[in-house]
């Protein structure tokens, strides 16, 4: 699906193969992102802490290196990519460590597994891949929520701030900065609060 938005085209299976090759060798986390959700109070939200862990990665943003270097504009899409790359994969294991330090009291770093695909990795490192489906369920997940082009205020967000020539880092914290919103995303959570209340 991914390389089915990029590109515009159904992609073959050798494909697929590579941008999951090309994630796992993304997937490391700096320290200092660790040491930034580590910092935060414990009781910080969720997307507190996920949103300031996605800002600590600018530091290393190929965008903003290659922009001070004064990169031909018409070059810049290519160092935007190889950011929006690294995000995307970095994202599972940054999210499933908060959910674990949070949820269960664990600050250990797991690694993404080469040999798994990217549902399966946020799976297993989420500690749920022990339950029946939940890989799938996720690769659903992301399906489903994948296409949000400017619909939403969170897309709208990232699209502004990228607008500006932010790198993807600023855009994406910018993003989840308006997803924390009640009336966006956080409107999700208080609904199930209100179901299972």
């Amino acid at each position: 699906l991914f390389y089915l938005m990029m590109i515009g085209e159904i992609p073959e299976k050798d494909d697929v193969i590579n941008i999951s090759k090309d994630w796992a060798t993304r997937a490391h986390v700096p320290k200092h992102v660790f040491d930034v959700i580590d910092a935060l109070p414990k009781n910080s939200r969720p997307m507190t802490q996920f949103s300031c862990a996605i800002l600590s990665m600018a530091y290393d943003s190929v965008f903003q290196k290659a922009y001070r270097a004064g990169v031909n504009k018409k070059y810049y899409w290519d160092f935007m990519y190889e950011d929006v790359m690294t995000l995307v994969a970095r994202l599972p294991r940054i999210a499933a460590y908060i959910y674990r330090m949070k949820y269960f009291g664990e600050t250990k770093k797991l690694k993404y597994n080469s040999k798994q695909d990217y549902g399966t990795n946020f799976a297993r490192m989420m500690k749920v891949d022990n339950k029946k489906g939940y890989a799938e369920l996720a690769r659903l997940y992301f399906i489903l929520h994948s296409d949000h082009e400017s619909g939403n205020a969170s897309a709208h967000a990232m699209h502004l701030a990228g607008s500006t020539l932010s790198d993807a880092f600023y855009a994406f914290s910018a993003a989840l900065n308006a997803l924390a919103g009640p009336l966006h995303g956080l409107a999700n959570q208080e609904c199930l609060g209100w179901i299972l209340e």
